[in-house]
């Protein structure tokens, strides 16, 4: 009998945890399983602030999947998947072409949400991928390099969009990164100014306030304005187009726009008619897409709902990695013929937002956190990411071990 196969897409927390778990679980006669990825590495998300600032290198953040999947018991297609056809059972790629599944999991990345505002797209940044991360350093660097030859104040304006979880790590790793600058290109660190404009009324929606306010004031120091109530109209060649109240507007001329306010589901989703919410799927208890016995949905592209407060779980690689474990049990228990599949409850151990290297707030286990024990925390949760895919030998190699700087 022809082996079912499983197809995962996307090779980001959720994707590569299934997969990890599936070559462990599963034996060589039980399922072909195939991961599609475009790119033959994976970048750890929750460190793209760093490399976006230049406190990081590109290449820190990421390894390459040949370096965690069994070649011997995954088939590796490093191409881009455009679309679903659930009916037919397989996945259009955009250079292999057909892909069919038997199951497939659907872990594939977000997209960055501008919410229509005009301009965004073409003039303003956004972290989402080494790529992108490797251009903001890059920019930032040549706006410093070039003030030094025509003296325009603005090149030396940055403006951050969105004081979320995203903005604050990034204004962190800012106010750690421009006195290096300055330094390097002979700047004046009074002629630099970082903005950051929040149009919700406080930053870091949902956190705890003293911690708010923690993170508000160490980053004040560190010479980042909060325009907070504030928002973001419109972006320019220039700079952007503020509001506090509908007539109220105002141009901030700025030579380095960096969108961090919201992310949606990936564009496959709607491209391929599933029923969503800004590109996300409200998935059933156990993961799946609703109608689809063989389609799970994880990470970025599924919506699990918090009942406590009955609003979505934001989508953390903490929520996609434990998806991935459960995915990858339910998948074995399939293709044993059962049906009795598990339904997914998020096991939240804590939220910690970094501030700069040397500092960090949040809540962990529980207990609010800030300072160097909160930077700690922060350090040991990434090496933990590591090691849950990785084992060891992927920690020794990227692992953050300066716990105590």
């Amino acid at each position: 009998m022809k082996k079912p196969t499983i197809v995962v897409l996307g090779a980001g927390y959720g994707g590569l945890m299934t997969v990890t778990r599936l070559q462990k679980q599963l034996g060589s006669n039980d399922a072909e399983i195939i991961l599609v990825n475009k790119n033959d590495y994976h970048y750890e998300t929750t460190w793209l602030h760093e490399a976006s600032a230049g406190t990081l290198g590109p290449n820190d953040v990421r390894y390459d999947i040949s370096s965690v999947i069994d070649s011997g018991r995954v088939r590796f297609i490093q191409d881009t998947a455009l679309k679903v056809e659930p009916e037919a059972k397989k996945v259009l790629l955009e250079k292999t072409g057909d892909l069919p599944y038997d199951y497939l999991v659907i872990a594939l990345g977000a997209a960055p949400e501008t919410f229509g505002i005009e301009g965004l797209d073409k003039y303003a940044f956004s972290i989402t991928n080494v790529n992108t991360a490797r251009q903001i350093r890059e920019h930032i660097e040549y706006q410093f390099a070039t003030y030094k030859v025509d003296k325009k104040p603005e090149r030396l304006r940055i403006v951050v969009g969105g004081a979320g979880f995203t903005g604050i790590e990034f204004l962190g790793e800012l106010g750690n990164r421009v006195p290096e600058l300055c330094k390097e290109y002979d700047v004046d660190i009074h002629m630099v100014k970082i903005i950051c404009v929040e149009a919700a009324p406080t930053a870091l929606p949902g956190f705890d306030p003293e911690l708010v306010d923690y993170a508000m004031e160490l980053l004040k120091r560190k010479n980042v304005e909060f325009r907070i109530g504030t928002a973001i109209k419109g972006a320019t060649p220039e700079g952007i187009i503020v509001a506090k109240g509908e007539d109220d507007t105002e141009e901030i001329k700025a030579g380095t726009v960096v969108w961090a306010a919201g992310v949606r589901g990936n564009p496959i989703i709607t491209e391929s008619g599933f029923e969503n919410m800004r590109g996300r799927i409200k998935v059933e208890p156990d993961l799946r897409a609703p109608g689809y016995s063989d389609i799970f949905v994880i990470g970025d592209c599924s919506l699990v709902i918090n009942e406590e407060i009955n609003r979505p779980y934001p989508p953390t690689a903490q929520i996609a990695m434990q998806q991935g474990e459960l995915t990858a049990s339910n998948l074995a228990k399939l293709l044993q013929g059962k049906s009795n599949l598990d339904t997914f409850t998020f096991d939240n151990k804590g939220t910690v937002c970094s501030l700069g290297d040397d500092d960090a707030i949040g809540v962990v286990f529980g207990k609010k956190v800030t300072g160097k024990r909160a930077s700690f925390m922060k350090k040991m949760i990434d090496n933990r990411a590591l090691y849950m895919i990785g084992g060891i030998p992927l920690t020794l190699k990227k692992g953050k071990f300066n716990l105590l700087k």
